[in-house]
């Protein structure tokens, strides 16, 4: 790809990544894709996104994102989950169980990929799958978002 070019495919998006990191996505992307096979992957807001869905919060405010997102930073890998229930947000639930990753409400950063509990997120992931997400727009196959609280 053209230096400076924003990658518009999964195989873009991994390619521009470095090594050691470009295998640690790769892997991700391999497992999300068998964990949720019904939620396409494509590229968006500079990272890999799973199951769009378009979310309305009751301000009013509304637009397109996705129930699962994979995303290269500088210092790491992360991982959002908008995904909510009963129990409020999916990642922040499963907090204590997916190893050595900082977790927010719906987001799991870690540096590489050995640092993460990988059956904790496949967990995680299947859960996500299974229930509706904040600012969720009734819809066929219209997965969540975060809340405006």
């Amino acid at each position: 790809m053209k230096s400076g070019s924003k990658p518009t495919t999964v195989a873009q998006y991994i390619a521009d990544i470095a090594e050691p990191k470009r295998a640690d996505i790769a892997k991700l992307h391999a497992l999300i894709q068998k964990t949720l096979p019904s939620f396409e992957p494509a590229v968006g807001s500079g990272m890999l996104g799973y199951g769009k869905f378009h979310y309305r919060y009751e301000s009013g405010r509304e637009g397109d994102t996705f129930r699962i997102a994979l995303a290269s930073n500088k210092t790491g890998i992360s991982i959002y989950v908008n995904a909510v229930d009963e129990g409020g947000w999916v990642a922040e639930q499963a907090k204590d169980r997916l190893g050595r990753a900082s977790v927010g409400k719906s987001c799991i950063r870690f540096k590489k990929l050995s640092d993460i509990d990988l059956r904790a997120l496949i967990d995680v992931l299947r859960h996500a799958r299974k229930v509706p997400g904040a600012g969720e727009v009734a819809g066929p196959k219209n997965p969540g978002k975060k809340a405006a609280k």
